[in-house]
């Protein structure tokens, strides 16, 4: 990875650390920068990164070496989005957004990974957040670490994602929040419980249509943590329809009844508003028919 930045005329003395930081540069490509790459002052290398300082008019050049382990391969990938910065695609049900240890093939990254090859594009694969394997929808994968960083900045992310589920039970008509602290659960190494030692996570929702039955909701995770929306209906009585980890199996369909449909962000380069959707899969929109509720 390549970075380079002209100083503004106008700047006061900086540090190229600090300089880096406000870019958006993460302090783990700060040091992978800093013992393996190289970087140069008006063309002239700087062999003390840590001691360097910018002044206006400064040409700052960065190389910073990526590896990765993540074999190409060739699977087809629906792209709503792409650009020099960033690619947005919507992942299909069955599919992990990155290789684990038991299984290093068939995923997002996999995919990605062999669409970068065929570009001829020296980019790294770096998700932004994670879908779980039969949640479908969008995913926001940043073409370089350093919009990584910008994207998932400490002070939160700086996207926001929306999705639609099919719930057990009738939700009252309108919209609230969840607010329920969310652990590991001991005994699990996948599984995941409302505690009141867990972490703070909250969940917004709206209620789009209801039955006796069954509701659809529109989704927003405020907080980012692992299995949040499943986690937080089953909790409130509502598990996800076809959930069979936090409810229970469902003979209208194969998976949780969720779909990561749109997202919203401001983008990290241009400073420009962007919405992104994807359609509902032929699954879903066949469990929202016989259930007669509305085809988004």
């Amino acid at each position: 990875m390549i970075l380079e930045y002209k100083i503004d005329e106008r700047a006061e003395e900086i540090s190229v650390r600090s300089f880096l930081k406000r870019q958006g540069l993460s302090t783990h490509l700060w040091r992978r920068l800093k013992h393996q790459g190289s970087l140069s002052v008006n063309g002239q290398p700087v062999l003390r990164a840590t001691l360097a300082k910018l002044r206006g008019g400064d040409i700052l050049r960065c190389e910073i070496p990526e590896s990765t382990a993540i074999e190409p391969e060739e699977i087809p990938l629906d792209i709503r989005y792409e650009d020099e910065n960033l690619l947005i695609v919507n992942k299909p049900r069955e599919m992990l957004v990155h290789p684990i240890a038991k299984e290093q093939h068939g995923t997002l990254a996999n995919a990605v990974a062999y669409y970068y090859q065929t570009k001829k594009e020296p980019c790294v694969f770096h998700p932004t957040h994670r879908l779980d394997r039969n949640t479908t929808g969008l995913v926001l994968i940043a073409k370089q670490p350093h919009i990584q960083s910008l994207l998932t900045g400490k002070d939160g992310a700086r996207f926001h994602r929306t999705y639609l589920a099919v719930v057990h039970g009738k939700l009252p008509n309108g919209d609230g929040t969840i607010d329920l602290p969310i652990r590991r659960k001991p005994t699990s190494f996948i599984e995941q419980e409302i505690h009141e030692t867990g972490k703070p996570a909250v969940t917004w929702y709206r209620v789009i249509s209801a039955s006796d039955a069954v509701s659809l909701v529109e989704l927003r995770p405020i907080t980012g943590r692992t299995h949040q929306l499943r986690v937080h209906l089953a909790a409130v009585g509502h598990p996800i329809l076809g959930d069979d980890l936090y409810g229970e199996p469902s003979p209208l369909i194969a998976r949780q009844a969720l779909h990561a449909y749109r997202l919203d962000l401001i983008h990290p380069v241009t400073h420009e508003p962007l919405t992104i959707e994807a359609p509902l899969p032929e699954d879903y929109i066949s469990v929202l028919r016989c259930l007669g509720l509305p085809c988004q």
